[in-house]
């Protein structure tokens, strides 16, 4: 396996690879890595001739400086798993790499409410990050293909939308939400959570599938009050718990305005804020 950390080189390999008529598939991360990680470099395995996974700690997306600081650095971990796991290069970049200063690396896309709703008005700016620095990585790698993970269900639709308005030819496959045991979504942020921690917030998978199982039984409001109830119950702090269309990530009043609902929430554990998501 081979890392990279300027452009430059990375641009000379795939130059060859691209010559060759290889495909490339692209993981785009900020470290820390867990299972869910792997198994999105798993389906650019079996998707491409070339996986690529990028290490880079986007500090544009991070609202609270304190939370930058806080987030869990594991380079030489992370690359030691991605070795284990068949990957064949990472791209571990720093800040001047990515950002340097004579580029403009903003990114012009209309988004209307897909970044003002649930993660996006708690955290100003967030989305506006991401999609820079995903934008940014896309023209770096030149990925033939994307893969991202469900759970961050909103960042996937604002950069499937990015891709639309850009006239990329990148593909973007969203792969499944990889769990613990009792349900937890895996994260980065669950290394932060204690074992009693973790063990509680399996509340959130539960209310989760409580809104699912009772679909058909309850009404949005009703299942909504539910599924908050449940993260209350465990000694979370709720931010948030949404039923709303998948494409447009507008918040939904019946059942059968959209054919394509999803439940997505927040809520703090302790000092750790988590995030989650079922397609109902």
């Amino acid at each position: 396996m081979l890392v990279f950390k300027k452009v430059s080189d990375l641009n000379k390999y795939l130059n060859v690879k691209k010559q060759l008529g290889h495909t490339i598939g692209f993981v785009p991360t900020m470290g820390a890595l867990h299972k869910g990680h792997l198994s999105l470099v798993k389906q650019a395995l079996s998707h491409c001739d070339l996986s690529i996974c990028s290490i880079f700690v986007n500090p544009t997306q991070f609202d609270d400086p304190s939370d930058l600081d806080k987030y869990p650095r594991t380079l030489d971990k992370d690359i030691q798993l991605l070795h284990d796991c068949g990957n064949d290069v990472v791209f571990a970049p720093p800040v001047e790499e990515v950002y340097p200063k004579d580029l403009d690396t903003s990114v012009e896309v209309e988004l209307k409410d897909l970044a003002t709703v649930m993660e996006g008005a708690f955290r100003p700016g967030h989305f506006e990050g991401m999609m820079e620095v995903v934008n940014r990585l896309l023209d770096m790698v030149n990925a033939d293909h994307l893969f991202m993970g469900q759970k961050d269900f909103q960042q996937a639709a604002i950069v499937k939308e990015m891709i639309k308005q850009t006239n990329r030819k990148t593909t973007l496959h969203i792969c499944p939400i990889i769990r613990e045991d009792h349900g937890l979504a895996m994260s980065s942020r669950n290394t932060r959570l204690s074992s009693e921690q973790r063990e509680k917030a399996k509340a959130l998978y539960e209310s989760l599938l409580f809104v699912k199982n009772n679909k058909h039984k309850l009404s949005i409001e009703v299942a909504k009050q539910k599924g908050l109830e449940i993260i209350q119950n465990a000694g979370m702090k709720p931010v948030y718990f949404e039923i709303s269309d998948g494409d447009s990530l507008q918040a939904l009043k019946k059942w059968e305005e959209s054919s394509y609902p999803v439940a997505c929430l927040a809520a703090f554990m302790g000092e750790v804020r988590l995030i989650d998501n079922m397609i109902l």
